[in-house]
C-alpha cells in the first residue's frame, strides 16, 4: 500500500459515564438479597444465630 494515502477513520466516541442511579439501583437490590437470605435461612433452620 501506498504511504501517501490517508486514510479516513471514524473517531471513536467517548467512554460513556456510568449511571449513579443504577449503581444505587444494585446496592438496594444486594441488601434486599441479604435479608431475603438471611430470613429463608431462619425459617429453615427455626432457630436464631449463635
Amino acid at each position: 500500500m501506498s504511504d501517501n494515502v490517508i486514510k479516513f477513520r471514524k473517531p471513536k466516541p467517548p467512554p460513556k459515564a456510568p449511571n449513579p442511579m443504577l449503581r444505587k439501583l444494585m446496592i438496594i437490590a444486594v441488601v434486599v438479597l441479604v435479608f431475603a437470605a438471611a430470613w429463608a435461612y431462619f425459617q429453615v433452620t427455626g432457630r436464631p444465630a449463635p
